[in-house]
């Protein structure tokens, strides 16, 4: 006898769920009476009747619908909860054929992911997400959600939601639609038939805008959640049909698809010669070998610098130069910024470590070798962390000193003096990485290794600044200066 079969799963389902673990392959994991099952089909549908199964990619976090990749037979990948938007755009810009379909619960999207899908919403990202509300957190057990009604009881607002204490629930389709960017808003119901064949046009068209690449889709489902609201199928109807579409009322919030144009976006770039190329810098051609070495016997041990001062004076980049250099000269070198909670005008602070073998910690807060400071403030807090030996190179025009061991030697300079007379206060940090090159030369590099000092700064200013001609050739001036200018000196290594 043949098998008629008249009604199925959609085929935008597996016609078995294999990837669910157990012995149960026919049936979806969601409680009886879930909204879930039937938002499910109707995607299911939707990706079937409009042939996108080889270009759906499915997002979900962590949730209830954490295992949606069980039963859709398109591509899907799980992520962290509340990140589904940052996921989807990223398959939607990598491939812009791409049908990105995100997929929340009222937990997740409204909760500990609501800044995420702002921001995609806010910059109109080529995607639909489906929004499932439910009133409550309904995997980890019934607690309140952002959108639990108020006076509605849960697991952790037992009395009920109080304005007072929790404030009002987040009504997400309204906040979506102000935005300029989203082409199509709508909040639907998984009730009755009338709904749910409301929210099955709302899908396909929600779809249907991102296959024509107009922008980002949104669709609000009030669903159903009977086991942790306690309540039979058709209370649960009826409290989603009543209690929820009063305060979150059904129907569209916004729609300017058909006056929208498609996006076009730059197409990627996939070459891996091209990308490098993009993101790094070419290295500068270097003037050693990539077994060169200095033979001084300062570098015969780590050592640590510790460059600080405000927030706009240059540290980071002086220390980035610094680092650089030890690059172009074989160490191993890390490079460590630290920004003050206030950036510009704060502090802020970066350590640079040399090494021949490894470098245990990048971090130099005590001990530190050498030590440049650019202001007082971080005289005042960090100069206890320079080592008995070390070198103390200062801005003179901003710093007051105070009394020094003996064991320690200073350079002092007028950086942002000399910075103003140049025209711009930004370069006294490479004033003071010429005073930096004197001081090595004078106190610890031999005869044959003080002429590459100046090739090794100038080489670390060329990498760093080399695609800014002007820029460049106003640091390398500076540098000079640095090597030349009037200084203060004394200490240990200052020869008498």
């Amino acid at each position: 006898m043949s098998e008629i079969v008249k009604f199925s799963r959609p085929a935008g389902f597996f016609p078995k769920f294999e990837r669910r673990p157990g012995p149960n392959k026919t049936n979806m994991h969601y409680c009886p009476g879930c909204g879930h099952g039937i938002l499910h089909k109707l995607i299911a549908e939707a990706i079937a009747d409009m042939g996108i199964k080889d270009r759906a990619v499915i997002v979900c976090p962590v949730g209830c619908s954490v295992f949606a990749y069980y039963y859709f037979d398109c591509h899907s990948v799980e992520c962290a909860h509340g990140r589904a938007p940052a996921v989807a755009t990223a398959f939607s810009r990598t491939d812009p054929e791409n049908v990105v379909i995100g997929y929340q619960g009222d937990g997740d999207l409204a909760s500990i992911g609501f800044n995420h899908i702002l921001q995609a919403a806010n910059r109109g990202e080529n995607m639909v997400v489906f929004f499932v509300n439910n009133a409550i957190y309904g995997m980890t057990g019934g607690q309140m959600a952002p959108t639990t009604l108020v006076g509605q009881k849960t697991v952790t607002s037992p009395n009920g939601r109080t304005i007072l204490d929790s404030g009002y629930p987040i009504r997400v389709a309204e906040m979506i639609a102000q935005f300029e960017a989203p082409v199509y808003v709508e909040r639907c119901a998984l009730s009755s038939v009338k709904n749910i064949m409301t929210a099955r046009r709302a899908v396909r068209k929600a779809i249907q805008n991102t296959i024509d690449k107009k922008g980002f889709s949104f669709v609000e489902f009030l669903s159903g959640c009977p086991i942790n609201l306690k309540m039979k199928a058709k209370e649960m109807n009826e409290f989603l049909d009543t209690k929820m579409s009063q305060y979150y009322p059904l129907g569209l919030k916004k729609d300017v698809s058909a006056e929208r144009e498609a996006i076009v976006r730059a197409e990627p770039i996939y070459d891996a010669d091209k990308v490098k190329e993009l993101l790094f810098p070419v290295e500068t051609e270097r003037a050693v070998d990539d077994d060169f070495q200095y033979k001084s016997e300062v570098f015969d041990q780590e050592r640590s610098v510790k460059i600080c001062g405000f927030g706009g004076q240059g540290v980071l980049s002086l220390g980035h130069v610094i680092a650089t250099v030890g690059k172009l000269r074989n160490f191993n070198v890390s490079w460590l910024p630290s920004y003050g909670p206030e950036m510009r005008g704060g502090t802020a602070n970066c350590s640079i470590v040399f090494s021949r073998g490894p470098i245990g910690s990048p971090q130099a807060d005590f001990n530190c070798s050498m030590m440049v400071c650019l202001n007082q403030p971080s005289v005042d807090k960090f100069l206890g962390q320079l080592a008995e030996g070390g070198v103390l190179i200062y801005d003179t025009s901003t710093i007051t000193l105070p009394e020094l061991s003996a064991d320690k030697t200073v350079y002092g300079i007028n950086a942002g003096e000399i910075a103003e007379q140049l025209g711009d206060l930004r370069v006294a940090n490479s004033v003071i990485l010429g005073l930096i090159a004197r001081m090595m030369q004078d106190c610890f590099m031999n005869e044959d290794e003080k002429a590459d000092v100046d090739c090794a700064m100038i080489e670390s200013l060329k990498e760093n600044y080399g695609k800014k001609p002007a820029v460049l050739e106003l640091n390398i001036k500076a540098y000079n200066i640095g090597k030349t200018a009037d200084i203060v000196c004394k200490g240990a290594r200052v020869s008498k």
